[in-house]
């Protein structure tokens, strides 16, 4: 049975994908009749190629494509041009936080949690030196025991712990759920921020690198104390025409390394390498953060800055990644270590659907969510 299907649906479906025909041949050789309208798919066909090109299938029996927007403030651009189209992966995984997130406040509404104090406590007027040390006093973000710990990578768990402690609901992830077959593009965004007086939620992009997804958590955090929601794509050396992600740019920068700290520390005598090895081991920070500081503190100009922050993304994107690891600490980082233990608790005491929560979580196997709550102390 052949389904007569508008051409322009189909070239709209796989041109928000990111693919180009080709790409798709092998599986749907006669695509390119499809979308000239010489040939109709059958309905199993057009189900694969919904599947394929990671399209709602109902978006195709539409009578025109339709206008997709970002559901959250946007503050993403590319040479200060706003980018209009949303891929596929970033939309899901947006929904797919709003769902875990809507989930968490309507738990803690249940339990007659308070709102959180924090959110929403400053504004753009908000001097950076005083935001940046309210959201360190409140997450006891210590610069001396930061000092001490043995990597900046252990420095960056403890960070996310530390929001994880306060109540702020962090997930890290460089896939659309758990699709290890999507991985998200770090170019098209870095992070977002979902605001709730009850249920903050800040997404990093895990396909990042781990020196960038410190300053977007940063950056991402300085959101939920303006009180406000926002997908960025923010870098250390960025400088944001919006006031409310340039405001954020600077808390963040604040946050990671107090200038008068790197004015007290920074010797203009050294070499430049071996300072900012030196000051990224001293604040536990990455060197891209640290260069970032040492030029707001005048030890380089806007030029050396930009030639030195180029030349050390190329180094640390040549450093091999890591790859691997435990299944349920990455599954917990994932949706969050507190999302997850109030999940897994809630199902297992009978107030959520085990099919809720697969959804939520992401995967579909009893064994593999109890595994998870053992693994997270929730038997």
């Amino acid at each position: 049975m052949r389904v007569e299907i508008n051409p322009r649906l189909l070239r709209w479906a796989r041109e928000r994908s990111g693919y180009d025909p080709d790409a798709l041949a092998h599986r749907f050789p006669r695509l390119d009749e499809w979308e000239r309208g010489d040939a109709q798919p059958t309905l199993k066909q057009l189900e694969q190629f919904a599947s394929a090109v990671h399209a709602p299938i109902g978006y195709l029996f539409l009578p025109e494509p339709p206008v997709e927007r970002v559901p959250i403030p946007d503050f993403r651009t590319v040479g200060n041009a706003h980018i209009e189209r949303p891929s596929p992966d970033l939309l899901e995984t947006i929904y797919i936080c709003q769902q875990r997130q809507e989930w968490y406040r309507d738990f803690l509404r249940s339990t007659a949690a308070d709102p959180l104090p924090f959110v929403g406590s400053t504004t753009v007027n908000t001097a950076i030196e005083t935001a940046a040390g309210a959201i360190r006093g409140a997450l006891h973000f210590d610069l001396a025991e930061r000092a001490r710990m043995p990597t900046w990578t252990e420095a960056l768990r403890r960070f996310i712990e530390q929001a994880d402690a306060i109540g702020v609901l962090v997930m890290v992830s460089g896939v659309v759920g758990s699709n290890n077959r999507r991985k998200l593009d770090a170019d098209e965004f870095r992070g977002f921020a979902l605001c709730d007086d009850r249920a903050p939620l800040v997404f990093i992009n895990g396909s990042d690198t781990k020196s960038a997804q410190m300053f977007t958590l940063a950056h991402e955090l300085a959101h939920i104390w303006l009180g406000q929601s926002a997908l960025s794509d923010m870098e250390p050396v960025s400088t944001p025409a919006h006031a409310v992600e340039q405001w954020c740019n600077l808390v963040a920068a604040e946050l990671l390394v107090p200038l008068a700290a790197v004015r007290a520390e920074y010797r203009r005598d050294a070499g430049l390498r071996a300072e900012v090895d030196r000051l990224a081991r001293r604040f536990k920070v990455s060197t891209l953060v640290v260069l970032r500081r040492i030029h707001d503190a005048g030890g380089l100009t806007r030029d050396q800055l930009w030639a030195a922050y180029r030349a050390e993304v190329e180094r640390l994107l040549a450093i091999p990644r890591g790859s691997g690891g435990d299944f349920y600490l990455t599954q917990a980082a994932r949706v969050g270590k507190r999302f997850a233990r109030a999940l897994v608790a809630n199902t297992l005491e009978g107030q959520t659907l085990h099919r809720d929560a697969f959804h939520l979580l992401g995967f579909s196997k009893l064994a593999t969510f109890r595994e998870l709550g053992r693994s997270l102390g929730v038997e």
